[in-house]
């Protein structure tokens, strides 16, 4: 007799409260303050105008927020990690861009529908738990004809493999979708559906940094993902850990000067509401 067994419905609230811990750790301003060229190129790719309306979503300390408030446009910046705001908010100040900060969950945004002419983020809202309702939430506040822009980490990407590598130490939440899916069109095709069009291209980032060793201290002292996983492990898997991280950053290394530079994939996505 064949015995079936439903797969446990994944308790999404409690993923949540996990990730929003997790990127409270540590200080992401510290590593996202160098992803600042995709947020600029990002507006480009949007082709953005001065006399439209944008909201950042999963802003944490604003490199896609900064980028349209340069180029004039009334810009929302909203994350649910409040000291990450408050990191875009001093940046906004020392350049004098007026822009509105606001605490919001990317699957709940408090904004009316058809709100915005323009919703951005970069390497935000592809970590959210309920991946289909926080893109039908972009959507939503996305007028019609209007653009989203998303850069996201694709799944051969060394932040992917970061994860991956992660993944093999403390395993994520049984049935918990991939961030990195966000970084396919295939993915985002299934997301958005048939209110949007896609138009997407894949992109690199380089990761700068002084030596492999470098770029392992920032990411386990800032990066909250890779701080609690070290945080989880007993002294042998931390060393573990650490091997395996550096042996990644050696794979991905194309500097051939002592110094290292990591090209990190992404995907650069244009979605296009239709309806």
């Amino acid at each position: 007799m064949n015995v079936q067994t439903e797969t446990p419905a994944v308790d999404l609230a409690a993923v949540k409260a996990r990730q929003q811990a997790t990127w409270s750790s540590g200080d992401y301003a510290i590593v996202g303050t160098t992803l600042q060229i995709v947020g600029e190129t990002l507006c480009e790719a949007v082709d953005l105008r001065s006399n439209q309306r944008v909201l950042d979503v999963a802003a944490g300390n604003g490199n896609a927020t900064l980028a349209p408030a340069r180029r004039f446009a009334d810009v929302v910046s909203t994350d649910y990690v409040g000291a990450l705001l408050e990191r875009g908010r001093e940046r906004a100040a020392a350049e004098r861009l007026p822009v509105t900060f606001q605490e919001a969950d990317a699957e709940n945004l408090p904004f009316p529908d058809r709100r915005f002419d323009v919703v951005l983020s970069t390497f935000g809202v592809m970590f959210t738990a309920d991946q289909r309702r926080a893109a039908n939430e972009l959507l939503r506040v996305c007028r019609v004809g209007g653009k989203i822009g998303l850069a996201n980490w694709t799944p051969d990407s060394f932040v992917g493999n970061i994860f991956k590598t992660i993944g093999k130490y403390v395993p994520p939440a049984p049935g918990v979708k991939s961030p990195a899916l966000w970084g396919t069109e295939t993915h985002l095709a299934a997301l958005f559906g048939p209110r949007a069009s896609v138009a997407a291209k894949s992109k690199h980032f380089n990761f700068r940094y002084k030596s492999r060793e470098h770029l392992l201290e920032i990411f386990r002292t800032y990066y909250g993902p890779v701080l609690k996983a070290f945080g989880a492990l007993d002294a042998d898997k931390q060393q573990a850990l650490a091997a395996d991280m550096l042996a990644l950053v050696d794979r991905f290394n194309t500097a051939t000067d002592g110094t290292l530079v990591v090209p990190g994939e992404y995907l650069e996505a244009v979605i296009t509401r239709n309806g």
